[in-house]
């Protein structure tokens, strides 16, 4: 691949002459793809990938689509015999090349998605049975693989992780949030770090997901500090429900020259791409990109959930750990009498009480559910791998403030609670769940209820494409839907969705989004290459 003269502070996409060859050269330095202008309709200026987010989910997906192919070790045996018996089946080809939905058949495992469950008992063979199996799969660069891509993200690669509470452990061990082709424990001893135990602090993985994509030559796929303001159909197709109506964006005579070339069919599936990368000055530097395909690989960190409740915008609540560690290292709540008020009981919850108790900061804990729920995170967490939050739980049993009518000095629990509003001299209403109402005191708030993907850049913020139409996107509650096996919108063709937006939280099961994603590519790259060489040869083709 070749590349275009060396980029500018600013100038994002001047360098996509590397992805179609040295005759295009001339055409990108002519026409920038910085400039927020609607460009002609030439294809071969279309990427076919854009990827957007820059987390594990698109580092995956990058590596994938960079044309490395997972094979069956040569000596492997996978523990599940009925899988293995498929695999040795088809031995000679890579994953990618196999009927995945065919694989994965019969499969169980921690996630509702079945490409998921399949790729990753392939890199950890029955690892939810405390087994720490190798992957039985080898990987091969093969470059004529190759699909040309874009991954679009607000900062370094390894996205929410560089901003993640540093002084915490991750829940899932180091293994588990490694990618396929480089072992975590490897990179670690090569880096002299002292990993103390199987769990591993944010910045160790923010620093491992940054070294991957150095290290499998994928950085010039990667554009950091772009930040993305409109993803839209240049224009709908007569299929739609408003017949042939252009996007706003899009110019009449734009248009009506796609079609005198002939590329209506070609255009309708596209994508226009606006944002903007922010320069090392601070000044914002605008662009305008089309892609064939778009992949959502956002993660679910970009909106902390709200109470929606009285007093909620105050600047002394807070909605996230990198506020509240701010606070604290900053001294603003040295010397307090009242406490820290901390909203939730999921594990970013536990983390902020234990980040509290550690620093002599009384806590009040107010949470909606039972401590006896089944549902609670806690139940789910083995007591000899996950001590601290034990800890944690072991005090919202103990520490009621229903065992003692006073509070306590360090900590206090509130179950089966709800806050009803925030006052402006810092005291907060809570309900229990018989009614009763309570006012008490704290120096600062923090709500950790779970966060959202902001997908504003969508038509109706992606409203459309969840299981639940006309509602927010969420993890649990209403991930994107789509196909299992390719990972693209049921909603919205060409458009496709990997990670938490679908449900996959957790970074073992995140990486088969990537490969059902390329796989479905790779087919239609196939096809797409075998019409054009029946239409060169004087074929009719088969449209």
């Amino acid at each position: 691949r070749s590349y275009s003269s060396p980029e500018t502070e600013g100038q994002l996409l001047n360098s996509f002459a590397q992805y179609f060859g040295d005759s295009l050269g001339s055409k990108i330095k002519r026409m920038p793809l910085i400039e927020e202008t609607v460009l002609p309709g030439d294809p071969l200026l279309t990427l076919p990938v854009v990827i957007i987010g820059n987390g594990p989910s698109g580092i995956c997906l990058s590596y994938l689509l960079s044309g490395y192919r997972p094979y069956l070790s040569p000596e492997a045996v996978h523990p599940n015999p009925v899988l293995h018996t498929k695999l040795e089946e088809a031995r000679h080809l890579s994953i990618i090349d196999q009927d995945l939905e065919y694989l994965s058949e019969g499969l169980e495992g921690r996630s509702s998605n079945p490409v998921a469950v399949l790729f990753d008992t392939l890199l950890h063979p029955d690892a939810d049975f405390g087994y720490d199996y190798p992957p039985i799969l080898h990987w091969k660069l093969e470059q004529h693989h190759y699909i040309p891509h874009i991954v679009l993200g607000k900062g370094p690669p390894g996205g929410a992780w560089h901003s993640m509470e540093g002084s915490m452990l991750t829940i899932s061990f180091g293994d588990w949030m490694e990618l396929p082709g480089l072992a975590f424990k490897e990179w670690a001893a090569n880096k002299r770090r002292n990993i103390k135990s199987d769990r591993v602090m944010p910045e160790e993985i923010a620093c491992y997901y940054k070294h991957y994509v150095k290290v499998m030559g994928l950085q010039k796929n990667f554009r950091d500090n772009v930040y993305i303001t409109s993803v839209a159909r240049l224009y709908r197709g007569t299929d739609d429900e408003d017949g042939s109506q252009l996007n706003e964006n899009i110019s009449t005579q734009h248009l009506q020259m796609e079609m005198e070339e002939g590329q209506k069919s070609l255009t309708k599936r596209n994508w226009e791409v606006r944002g903007y990368q922010r320069a090392a000055d601070g000044s914002h530097v605008p662009f305008c990109l089309f892609a064939e395909n778009v992949a959502l690989a956002t993660g679910t960190f970009d909106s902390p959930g709200r109470l929606q409740v009285e007093g909620e915008d105050f600047p002394f609540v807070l909605h996230s750990m990198a506020d509240f560690g701010a606070a604290i290292s900053k001294g603003k709540l040295r010397g307090k009498a009242d406490p820290v008020l901390i909203v939730g009981a999921g594990l970013t919850a536990a983390d902020a009480v234990l980040c509290a108790y550690n620093n002599n900061i009384p806590v009040i804990h107010v949470f909606r559910r039972r401590v006896t729920d089944s549902s609670l995170i806690f139940k789910q967490l083995p007591k000899t791998l996950y001590p601290e939050y034990h800890k944690v739980y072991h005090m919202m049993c103990t520490q009621s403030h229903s065992v003692d009518s006073s509070l306590h000095s360090a900590y206090t629990s509130f179950p089966e609670h709800n806050v009803l509003s925030f006052k402006p001299e810092m005291k907060c209403v809570l309900q229990s769940a018989s009614g009763l109402k309570k006012i008490l005191k704290f120096s600062v708030a923090l709500v950790l209820i779970g966060s959202h993907p902001n997908l504003f850049f969508l038509k109706d913020q992606g409203h459309g494409i969840g299981h639940h139409t006309n509602q927010p996107i969420t993890c649990k509650g209403n991930p994107v839907e789509i196909d299992p096996y390719t990972y693209e919108c049921t909603k919205e063709a060409n458009l496709f969705a990997l990670g938490p937006l679908v449900g996959d939280n957790f970074v073992r099961f995140l990486k088969g989004g990537a490969l059902g994603i390329t796989r479905c590519l790779a087919i239609r790259q196939k096809k797409k290459h075998e019409l054009i060489e029946s239409r060169d040869a004087g074929g009719d083709g088969v449209p």
